[in-house]
């Protein structure tokens, strides 16, 4: 499967060098960012909370000035430029929509303000509650809307005057769990028609995943990895972004002998696994191996792998139902508890009891380690 990724000859829109950003003087809430961002890429900056994506986002928005380092805008230096004269559309997570206009005002205000006439603002109006299909609530104020179309409003107002950039700072943090997917499929149709380049802060993983053509994870002021969302998914640079991109599984243990194909993880008890090391390892360092849920298989007999692969032995602790899959929550002998990804209908789940031994089996390309 292949997903969509800028293409190496893209123009750089957005590009920060060396920016840092501190509130009280002494903690830097972002460190020495180097960030470039292309031309029509769905960018989506993601993290927990505190780790200086919205900041980042502030900044270019113009909402807030860095202490240190450059921002430019299509190779234009806008450190101190206000946010009215960047030319880029905002959406909110809260909208702040007028509540005493329309929803045809609220539209035609960014248009007002930068000098468009009436008529082409009516039509510019028009053409862009037609393309979020709200032409035909024009008349209403934004209390007489529901959340969806409220957000449809506010992406409709950042789009109205054909900016070459968006930002959006978790616009579907207020919705329901049903919407909020479906808004999400819709903004990633939009942002194929339009070709407009789009930046999106959030904290839901899934989300960023379901969306972006990049993402960056942030974490401390810091970007982790900024990769596509596959790369991100199936190669984590490092043991936060394996735990905060999707589900992993842990285990600790020490990098023992390295081979052609990756080095070995040595577990208490005497279990040597074949992993693919991540970084700088060296035999004998404490390491932390990561491995998807789904990337674990049930297996009928307690036999070293004819194909080379690993196994793990592992009690049985919950079975919890997911619609297409069981998710096993296994315990493995001196290791953090485990999840295994099991399909519905695969025969090793019948007359599967809690306590039971099963094992558990994965292939080395699989498991990641890294030197801890």
């Amino acid at each position: 499967m292949t997903y969509e990724q800028p293409r190496h000859d893209a123009s750089v829109l957005v590009r920060f060098r060396g920016v840092q950003k501190t509130y009280d003087g002494e903690h830097l809430v972002v460190k020495h960012l180097d960030l470039d961002i292309y031309q029509g890429e769905f960018l989506t900056l993601l993290g927990p909370s505190g780790s200086g994506k919205t900041t980042c986002l502030m900044l270019l928005a113009g909402f807030e000035y860095p202490n240190a380092g450059e921002i430019y805008l299509d190779g234009r230096l806008i450190n101190q430029l206000p946010p009215h004269k960047r030319d880029i559309g905002m959406v909110f997570q809260n909208y702040a929509l007028f509540p005493h206009m329309t929803v045809a005002e609220n539209l035609a205000y960014p248009l007002r303000v930068r000098g468009v006439g009436a008529a082409e603002r009516e039509r510019q109006v028009r053409d862009t509650l037609a393309m979020v299909r709200m032409e035909a609530l024009g008349a209403r104020y934004p209390a007489q809307l529901s959340g969806g179309q409220q957000q449809r409003v506010a992406l409709a107002r950042a789009l109205v005057f054909k900016p070459r950039l968006v930002l959006m700072d978790e616009p579907l943090g207020a919705l329901d769990k049903q919407l909020r997917e479906h808004m999400q499929i819709e903004l990633k149709a939009l942002h194929r028609q339009l070709g407009v380049t789009f930046v999106y802060v959030t904290h839901d993983q899934a989300e960023a995943l379901a969306m972006s053509d990049r993402v960056a994870v942030f974490d401390q002021g810091v970007i982790q990895q900024l990769a596509p969302v596959d790369t991100l998914y199936e190669a984590p640079a490092n043991p936060f972004v394996a735990a905060f991109i999707g589900d992993s599984n842990r285990l600790h243990g020490r990098i023992g002998e390295p081979g052609q194909e990756g080095c070995t993880l040595q577990l208490p008890g005497g279990i040597s696994l074949r992993g693919l090391g991540v970084g700088e390892v060296r035999e004998g360092q404490s390491a932390l191996a990561s491995i998807r849920p789904e990337r674990l298989h049930l297996v009928a007999e307690d036999l070293a792998g004819a194909d080379g692969s690993n196994r793990l032995q592992a009690r049985v602790a919950g079975l919890i139902y997911f619609g297409d899959h069981v998710r096993l929550q296994c315990d493995v002998p001196q290791q953090p508890q485990c999840f295994v990804k099991v399909p519905q209908g695969t025969p090793a789940l019948q007359d599967m009891a809690l306590g039971q031994w099963v094992t558990l089996e994965f292939r080395h390309e699989h498991l990641r380690v890294y030197a801890v």
